[in-house]
């Protein structure tokens, strides 16, 4: 973990991993395993890009990892 982007990929990750362990307990799942592979390639993908200089183009994708989970997979709502 040397760069700003380890840490930041890092930490979006583990929101990810969480809000999906937090929904696999539900009695029924609303969200599909699958939902979640974009956002997680995408964190992968953000990461390798800023590891390798291409800082707007990490910063672009981080944000839209992070629009992705807030539109697609809505961890601000309550699901019954």
């Amino acid at each position: 973990m040397e760069t700003v982007f380890d840490w930041l990929t890092v930490a979006i990750f583990a929101g990810l991993a969480v809000l999906f362990l937090q929904r696999s307990m539900m009695d029924k799942p609303s969200d599909n395993i699958l939902q979640y592979v974009p956002a997680a390639i995408g964190c992968a993908c953000a990461n390798w890009l800023g590891n390798h200089g291409y800082t707007i183009a990490a910063v672009l994708l981080c944000a839209g990892v992070l629009a992705y989970i807030i539109y697609i997979l809505k961890p601000f709502t309550m699901r019954s």
